[in-house]
């Protein structure tokens, strides 16, 4: 048969439109400290991930399990028992049918948000209805770097500065480039997250996202680990200016303001729009748009700025338009890097108000899809808050943004005015009160003009 002079297939996939992708749950595992003490200690990392996925089924039992298209984990170390198509594995050791696909995949710490921005295509072209993306990390049993072999020429060709193999040496990097970011500023937002943490905490804004993990080990036998190991409550700004510099003499990085070694795993369920209203499923959030960029490796923490700017950019929208930000602290410095560019305050109540993973770890490849979780509960709690993203820096140079809708948005944005703006606002009313007051006196004389620093504008639905 002749094709057609377009040279575009016949039949219905002439007329293929893309579909709209949501976020249906996430769950994740306790976050443990990595090492021998850790709640993980014993327990392989393959484990962890069978926990996610089965958690996802017990909890939409609507979804039939052979609907499941692809099943795509991320580690950022395959090997032992992150090796073996760790998506796969998973997958049968879950007990999902043989049917099920599934593969693992690497982009360091945003391979979760990687995970899910790959099948998300696929969902958008009609090739996958229904999946299960993730990550794991396992940092007790598989260090950071272990076993890599990076390639001399990295440093004898100087395309990189030896600094950019060792997350800690960019991060004290920022601070040399950006002398704004101080150490007390580092530090304070650093107390900042463990305070926000510990009120989620106590207002069950975490705990509802977990799956419990049954854990044995040598030393104590069996045990239920059901929270994060890493959080630091009470922690003081006095506490940490007293912390050692690890990565340079009287430097500014420390182990209180950089999240901590720590071992998790994550999973969410995306599937399209028209499944879920199919199957019944909930719609917590809809994928608007997402971007991954490159940036200089040595300074790899202002990865999610340039992210952010092309996926906003994408999205035909600004930054005024997000409403909540959900952004990995894998140091202080590089939050504040982001907020600074976009200017935001240090304190801004969009960014991470459960804390982030200065407080709870960060447990490498699993910490995108973590992000997106805790950003699907603040959706549902604000319903005024229309548009979110999820962000992250990446190991060798990288960022990575996902620009989420939230379904619960009631159409009722409020606008935070300066009192410059507010007073800008009032001269315009007072302006256009004069204005009607020549036109028409009679009529003014009764006529009350208010101005609402809060009003809805179309710029302001956050």
């Amino acid at each position: 048969m002749d094709r057609p002079a377009t040279g575009r297939p016949p039949g219905p996939a002439a007329a293929r439109t893309l579909r709209d992708v949501v976020f249906v749950d996430g769950v994740r595992t306790p976050f443990g400290r990595a090492g021998a003490k850790g709640q993980f200690a014993e327990t392989r990392a393959d484990d962890l991930v069978v926990k996610v996925i089965r958690e996802l089924m017990r909890r939409h039992p609507e979804l039939p399990p052979e609907r499941i298209d692809e099943v795509a984990i991320a580690a950022a170390t395959q090997t032992g028992d992150q090796g073996l198509t760790i998506g796969r594995s998973a997958a049968l050791l879950a007990g999902l049918p043989r049917s099920v696909p599934g593969f693992a995949i690497d982009r360091m710490c945003a391979g979760a948000m990687t995970a899910v921005t790959t099948v998300a295509s696929g969902i958008a072209v009609g090739a996958y209805d229904a999946v299960i993306a993730g990550g794991v990390e396992h940092m007790g049993h598989h260090p950071m770097g272990a076993g890599a072999d990076p390639n001399p020429r990295f440093v004898a060709d100087r395309l990189v500065d030896p600094d950019a193999l060792n997350m800690g040496a960019t991060a004290e990097n920022l601070h040399d480039a950006y002398p704004r970011l101080t150490k007390a500023r580092a530090d304070a937002y650093a107390v900042a997250s463990q305070e926000r943490y510990a009120a989620a905490l106590a207002a069950g804004k975490i705990t509802g996202d977990f799956v419990p993990v049954a854990t044995r080990s040598t030393e104590n036998g069996w045990s239920l680990a059901d929270h994060d190991e890493l959080p630091r409550p009470g922690t003081t700004a006095e506490a940490l200016d007293g912390l050692r510099t690890p990565f340079r003499p009287h430097g500014r990085v420390t182990a209180g303001n950089a999240s901590g070694l720590t071992d998790g795993a994550t999973g969410c369920l995306l599937v399209a729009a028209d499944v879920a209203e199919e199957l019944g499923l909930p719609v917590r959030m809809r994928m608007v748009a997402f971007a991954f960029a490159g940036v200089a490796p040595e300074t790899m923490g202002t990865g999610p700025i340039p992210a952010t700017e092309k996926a906003l950019a994408k999205a035909g929208l600004t930054i005024d338009d997000i409403g909540a930000i959900e952004i990995n602290e894998a140091f202080a410095v590089q939050v504040l890097a982001f907020t600074d560019h976009f200017g935001l305050a240090d304190d801004d109540p969009r960014v991470n108000p459960y804390g982030g993973a200065i407080a709870m770890g960060h447990p490498l490849a699993s910490s995108g899809v973590r992000l997106m979780t805790q950003l699907a509960r603040e959706f549902a709690e604000h319903p005024e808050v229309r548009y979110g993203l999820t962000t992250m820096c990446v190991g060798l140079g990288m960022g990575g943004t996902v620009i989420w809708e939230n379904p619960h948005f009631d159409g009722v944005g409020s606008l935070d005015l300066t009192p410059e703006q507010a007073a800008a606002v009032g001269d315009i009313a007072d302006a256009a009160g004069d204005l009607g007051a020549a036109l028409d006196p009679q009529n003014a004389a009764s006529t009350t003009s208010t101005t609402d620093a809060s009003t809805t504008t179309p710029g302001s639905q956050q």
